[in-house]
C-alpha cells in the first residue's frame, strides 16, 4: 500500500513558490531548445540572411513561450495522473502526487499558463501561435488518452518535437528541409523508445505498477525499435548533410564531415541506456554527460568551421 500523500503547503493552501516551480518541470524545458534549430540553419543558410540579433529577438521569446506552455501541459499530465502517481515510488514526491499543490490551484495554475503561452504567441506571429494551439492540443489529448496506447504514444512525443521545429520555422519565416523535420522525428522516437524500455525494465523489476501502455509493450520488440530508430537518425542527418537543397543553401557539401559526431552521440546514448540503465531522463543526460556535452561542442564547432567562410 502506498504512503500517504505529504501535505507541506503552506498555509491556507498557498503552495510555496518552490513547489509550484518543480510542477513545472524547468528540468524538462531543455527539450524546447529545439525551436531554435530553424534559426541555426537558417542563420547558416545563404540564401535566407538572417541577422543573428533580429533571428534570435523572435526564435529566444518563442522558445520561452513553448517552455511555459509546455509546463502547463505537464501539470495537466499530473493531475490527470494523479492517483497512479501516488502509488509510484519517484513519481509520488512530485508536488501535486504529495499533497503539496492542491488540485484546485494546479488547474488554475495551468490555465494561466496555457493562457499565457498562446495569447502571447499570438503576438510573435500567427502561423507560430497555430502551431502552438496545435501542440497543445495533441499534449492534451496525449495526456487524457493517448498515453496509454503503445506505439502511438511514442509517435505523439516524436510529433511534439517536430511541432517545436516547425515552429521555430514559423515564427521566423523561413523554410525548414523535410529531411532535418524527419531526422527530428525518428531521433525523438529513438529517446522515447529508451525511456519506455527503461520504465519497463523498472517495472518488471520492481514488481509494481507502470502507466498503462507499458503493459502493451515486448522487451525485445522495444529492442527492435530501437535499433530501427537509432539506425534511421543517423541514415536520415546523412541524407540530409548530403541533399542537393542542404547543399545549395550552405554553398557547401562538408556537412558530411559532421555525420561521425552524429554517430558517436547515438552509440554513446545507446550505452547509457543498455550498460548503465540511464535511459529514462534524456533530458539530464544531454546536461550532465560529458561525452555527450564534448561530442556536441565539437559538433557546433565543426559546423561553424565548414559554415563560417560561406556566410
Amino acid at each position: 500500500m502506498s504512503e500517504a500523500p505529504l501535505q507541506t503547503g503552506r498555509p491556507g493552501g498557498i503552495p510555496a513558490f518552490s513547489d509550484c516551480l518543480a510542477a513545472m518541470r524547468p528540468n524538462q524545458w531543455t527539450k524546447n531548445t529545439i525551436v531554435l534549430a530553424a534559426f541555426f540553419f537558417a542563420f547558416w543558410d545563404t540564401a535566407q540572411e538572417i541577422e543573428a540579433v533580429d533571428g534570435l529577438t523572435h526564435a529566444l521569446p518563442a522558445m520561452l513561450l513553448f517552455c511555459i506552455v509546455s509546463s502547463g501541459v505537464y501539470i495537466l499530465n499530473d493531475l490527470r495522473d494523479i492517483a497512479a502517481d501516488r502509488a509510484h515510488p519517484v513519481k509520488r514526491r512530485r508536488p501535486i502526487a504529495a499533497g503539496r499543490i492542491p488540485p484546485g490551484f494546479a488547474l488554475g495554475l495551468a490555465i494561466v499558463l496555457l493562457a499565457v503561452g498562446i495569447v502571447a504567441s499570438c503576438l510573435l506571429s500567427m502561423a507560430f501561435a497555430a502551431t502552438v494551439v496545435t501542440y497543445v492540443a495533441i499534449q492534451v489529448i496525449y495526456s487524457f488518452g493517448l498515453k496509454n496506447v503503445a506505439l502511438l504514444d511514442v509517435f505523439v512525443i516524436a510529433a511534439g518535437f517536430v511541432l517545436r521545429a516547425i515552429a521555430g520555422a514559423r515564427v521566423l519565416d523561413v523554410g525548414i528541409s523535410y529531411w532535418l523535420l524527419l531526422c527530428t522525428f525518428v531521433l525523438a522516437l529513438f529517446l522515447a523508445l529508451c525511456k519506455r524500455r527503461h520504465e519497463k525494465l523498472f517495472v518488471d523489476d520492481a514488481g509494481g505498477e507502470g502507466r498503462a501502455s507499458l503493459e502493451q509493450y515486448d522487451r525485445r520488440l522495444l529492442d527492435l525499435l530501437i535499433a530501427i530508430t537509432a539506425s534511421s537518425t543517423i541514415v536520415c542527418y546523412a541524407m540530409y548533410t548530403l541533399a542537393e537543397e542542404t547543399v545549395t543553401k550552405f554553398s557547401t557539401d562538408r556537412l558530411a564531415y559532421t555525420v561521425p559526431f552524429v554517430i558517436f552521440g547515438v552509440f554513446r546514448y545507446l550505452d547509457l541506456a543498455y550498460r548503465h540503465r540511464k535511459g529514462d531522463r534524456p533530458e539530464r543526460i544531454l546536461l550532465t554527460d560529458v561525452p555527450i556535452l564534448v561530442n556536441l561542442a565539437l559538433y557546433g564547432l565543426s559546423v561553424i568551421i565548414i559554415c563560417f567562410p560561406q556566410r
